[in-house]
C-alpha cells in the first residue's frame, strides 16, 4: 500500500484545497505588508522573489501530494503543544513581519538602492535554501511545523541528516537571511540578523522533546554533534 492510498479522494481533494489557499493567503499577505509601505506596485523585486519562492512551491506541493500526502497533513498543523514554542513564535513573528514591512519603505524612500546584479544573486540564494528544504522533506516525512513526536516516527540520521541534526532551520537560514537584499533592501537585514537566535532557542526546546520522546534521539545526538552549522553549533 502506497502512501497516497492512505488518503481518500475526498481527503486529497481537501488537503490539496487547504495548502492551495494557505499559500495564496501567505502571498496576498506578504503582498499587503510590502506594497503598502512602498506606496506602490511598481517594484520589480517583489514579483521576481515571489517568482523564485512560490512557483517552486506549487511544484513541490504537486510532489508530496502525489508521493506523501501524510506528510502535507503533518505540515498543515500550526498550534504548538509547547508552551514555550508559543513565547518564541511572538518574537520570530515579530522579525518576520519586520523584515518585510522594511523593504516598502526602503523601495519608497530610497534608503539602499542594491544593484540588480546582487538583488539577482539573491534571489538565487533564496531558491537554493528553498531546494534544501525539499531535500530534507524528501528525507524526514515527519518534519512538521510544529514539534511534536507522532506515531510511528523514528530518528533520521541519514542523507543530511548525518551532517547536522536539524538541516531544515540550515535552509531556512539560507533561504530567508538573503531575502532582504532580493527585495532591494540592505535596512531589512537588521531585523532578520536575529533569525539564528530565534533559531536557537527552537532547537534547545525541541531537542528537549525529542530526548525525552523519540527512541533513540539522544543516541543519534551522540552520533551527530552539530545542530544547525557544521563545526560552528
Amino acid at each position: 500500500m502506497t502512501r497516497k492510498s492512505e488518503l481518500s479522494r475526498l481527503e486529497m481533494r481537501n488537503l490539496y484545497r487547504k495548502m492551495v489557499a494557505r499559500i495564496l493567503l501567505m502571498t496576498i499577505f506578504l503582498g499587503l505588508l510590502i506594497f503598502l509601505p512602498a506606496g506602490t506596485f511598481d517594484f520589480w523585486q517583489v514579483y521576481v522573489y515571489f517568482a523564485v519562492l512560490y512557483i517552486p512551491m506549487f511544484f513541490v506541493l504537486f510532489y508530496f501530494l502525489k508521493t506523501d500526502p501524510r506528510f502535507l497533513e503533518r505540515r498543515a498543523k500550526l498550534k504548538e503543544k509547547e508552551s514555550q514554542q508559543m513565547y518564541i513564535i511572538v518574537i520570530s513573528s515579530v522579525i518576520f513581519f519586520s523584515g518585510f514591512l522594511i523593504p516598502g519603505f526602503d523601495h519608497r524612500f530610497g534608503w539602499s538602492g542594491v544593484p540588480v546584479f546582487i538583488v539577482i544573486i539573491a534571489d538565487f540564494v533564496v531558491l537554493l535554501g528553498y531546494l534544501f528544504i525539499f531535500f530534507v522533506f524528501k528525507q524526514n516525512s515527519y518534519a512538521s511545523r510544529i514539534i511534536e513526536v507522532s506515531e510511528g516516527q523514528q530518528v533520521i540520521s541519514t542523507g543530511l541528516y548525518r551532517i547536522v541534526r536539524h538541516p531544515m532551520y540550515l535552509g531556512v537560514l539560507i533561504m530567508y537571511m538573503p531575502t532582504p537584499v532580493a527585495l532591494g533592501s540592505y535596512w531589512a537585514l537588521i531585523p532578520f540578523a536575529f533569525l539564528p537566535v530565534f533559531l536557537v532557542f527552537r532547537i534547545l526546546n525541541e531537542e528537549k522533546v525529542l530526548s525525552e520522546k523519540l527512541p533513540g534521539y539522544k543516541e543519534y545526538c551522540l552520533k551527530t554533534r552539530f545542530r544547525l552549522i557544521p563545526y560552528i553549533w
